[in-house]
């Protein structure tokens, strides 16, 4: 069986599992430890980011390489169109959902995270020990804030990237107003790309990640719940409805159960 190496929350990881689902593969989920998993997923990758995918021997690193890696020796359902012009617009639009809605939603999920300590507290992992949770829900906002500068989140920088993010989301809402899909008449690599990285904007309704059920179907106040982009996240919720298998299901799908702990062979 496929074994993913991932974050339950990392948005690409979840590009990759959106994948797997959509192409019938078996896999497990093994969740990564930050910090100390790190240097073990180092001994097995060569570097330390999620995801990781390990198929028998094979061991490949990065979402778009894994993506494009799963299209080669699993072609059922291929990923990326033939035709040129909707190849080109296709791997286009991957990179950009990567590289504006990826980086650019972390930015706005940490201001989130440091502005509600509940929600801060609630995307931790379910077996996080009581005292840490409460330890780091109490601390300040403006703690966060000072951290944020140093990673690029202080506030000028957070608006800028929410503002942007509402062009992006505005975009695709138009672009899906009278489409099925983004680039084609059938889902492709672009579709589960920014479905995938629009992970922290707005959870997925259903049973799709190990989290809290309070957390399920919600998201960044002004952009998850903005009736603009409300076609947006229709779309999404009807990629995930028929191409994400819930946890609960068994089958050719993604384990019923929660991420194992990591094995480092």
């Amino acid at each position: 069986m496929l074994e993913l190496y991932q974050f339950e929350l990392s948005q690409f990881s979840e590009k990759v599992r959106l994948i797997l689902d959509y192409k019938g593969l078996a896999y497990r989920k093994i969740e990564v430890t930050p910090g100390i998993g790190q240097v073990d997923l180092y001994r097995l990758s060569g570097q330390r980011q999620v995801p990781v995918l390990k198929d028998g021997d094979t061991v490949i690193a990065d979402s778009t390489a894994i993506t494009m890696y799963l299209d080669r020796k699993y072609p059922d359902k291929p990923l990326i169109p033939t035709d040129p012009h909707q190849r080109a617009q296709c791997l286009l639009m991957e990179e950009w959902a990567d590289e504006s809605i990826g980086v650019k939603s972390r930015k706005v999920f940490y201001g989130a995270l440091s502005h509600n300590p509940s929600y801060r507290t609630s995307v931790l992992p379910k077996d996080t020990p009581d005292f840490f949770k409460t330890v780091l829900g109490g601390v300040p906002a403006e703690v966060f804030e000072v951290l944020g500068i140093g990673f690029g989140c202080g506030a000028d920088a957070l608006k800028d990237a929410r503002d942007s993010l509402k062009q992006d989301l505005e975009a695709l809402s138009l672009i899906l107003s009278d489409r099925p899909y983004l680039v084609t008449d059938s889902p492709c690599l672009a579709d589960f790309a920014v479905a995938g990285v629009s992970l922290l904007l707005k959870f997925p309704e259903g049973s799709y990640l190990d989290l809290p059920d309070s957390l399920k179907g919600k998201g960044i106040p002004g952009l998850a719940d903005s009736s603009v982009y409300q076609t947006f996240f229709d779309w999404r919720d009807r990629l995930y409805a028929e191409y994400r298998t819930p946890l609960t299901t068994t089958g050719t799908g993604t384990s019923d159960s929660s991420p194992t702990s990591i094995e480092i062979e």
